[in-house]
């Protein structure tokens, strides 16, 4: 018996110490962050230089952008009388047409390039014109005309020739929006999903936040962030961080000081995501070069240090609908 007590005790303690290890497994591993999503996008898309500017870009970080095209730049000023605004006569437009015939085949030619290298083609309306009053039977016309003047650009300007798969891309390749002025209304809303838009870009929003769908509508939000020394929110567009700076007038002896700051808020308002819950961050700009190009070189070295990062996508709207879609190209324009 007494040698049965000492295997009995064994045999407990044995079970004991196994039974301490059971009961303090390794922690199971973190899930992983997602990636940080940075969206860039452009708007009007004019000026040819700066198309080819923020392709450069493009290619050397491995950024998507998306270019909210603004069609009466693809007329010229003898074709100028194919766009009808709402409520207007022919010709009229709020930010002009493009110089000449030959702009315009140069600027077709980017949008075909950009297009190809998996860029994001949407539209910015024709004419700039604040819409806040418009009906939905307005926009709808203005939808109509921004798509019958793309798909037909080469048509209507004279310009040979066409590349192949063009009118295709014109008709199912634009699929977002985003309003001039950021002037969003009910009857806009009611005309995006019946004129077949799947996102539309006009809105602001306290922060980054994550876009919700409404009405069959993917709605994002430009952020405000805060900037400068006193750190007031401002939106992320370089237009309004050049009524900021500068009161919406040039200055351009302090041009690297505005870029700097510039840089510190979209760096400030990245990390804030990147090291937080990684809700998408958006920024806006436009091809104009304001307070001598600041805002744009403060874009330059932002998108370097962060778009090449390995756990950051820098995408455009459109990737960030159909992600299983990014790195292909929006549509086969020109081979």
């Amino acid at each position: 018996m007494p040698c049965l007590s000492r295997v009995a005790v064994f045999s407990l303690v044995s079970l004991a110490t196994a039974g301490v290890a059971l009961a303090d497994p390794p922690a199971p591993p973190m899930p992983a962050k997602p990636k940080q999503v940075v969206i860039i996008s452009f708007d009007s898309a004019r000026d040819i230089s700066q198309w080819k500017r923020s392709r450069a870009l493009a290619q050397r970080t491995g950024a998507h952008f998306t270019y909210f095209l603004s069609c009466v730049f693809l007329l010229s000023p003898e074709t100028r009388k194919e766009y009808t605004p709402p409520g207007k006569t022919s010709g009229k437009s709020n930010i002009g047409f493009a110089a000449s015939k030959q702009e315009v085949a140069e600027r077709l030619e980017q949008i075909g390039l950009a297009a190809h290298e998996g860029h994001d083609i949407a539209s910015h309306a024709c004419g700039h014109f604040d819409g806040k009053d418009w009906s939905k039977a307005d926009w709808l016309k203005e939808f109509a005309s921004f798509e019958h003047i793309l798909e037909n650009a080469y048509a209507i300007n004279g310009i040979a020739p066409e590349p192949a798969g063009w009118r295709d891309f014109a008709r199912h390749g634009v699929v977002g929006f985003r309003a001039p002025y950021l002037s969003a209304s009910k009857a806009l809303y009611e005309a995006l999903p019946a004129a077949g838009y799947q996102f539309d870009a006009s809105g602001v929003s306290q922060g980054p936040v994550l876009p919700p769908t409404v009405g069959g509508i993917i709605r994002f939000s430009l952020p405000q962030i805060p900037e400068g020394p006193n750190s007031r929110p401002v939106i992320a567009m370089d237009y309004n961080l050049y009524v900021r700076h500068s009161g919406g007038f040039e200055r351009p002896s302090k041009a690297d000081e505005f870029a700097d700051r510039t840089y510190q808020a979209f760096r400030a308002a990245f990390d804030a995501q990147y090291q937080g819950k990684r809700i998408p961050l958006e920024l806006g700009f436009h091809f104009t070069l304001m307070n001598d190009g600041a805002y744009w070189n403060a874009l330059e070295r932002f998108a370097g240090e962060v778009c090449v990062k390995s756990d950051v996508e820098c995408i455009s709207f459109r990737d960030y609908l159909s992600p299983q879609d990014v790195g292909q190209k929006q549509a086969s324009v020109g081979g």
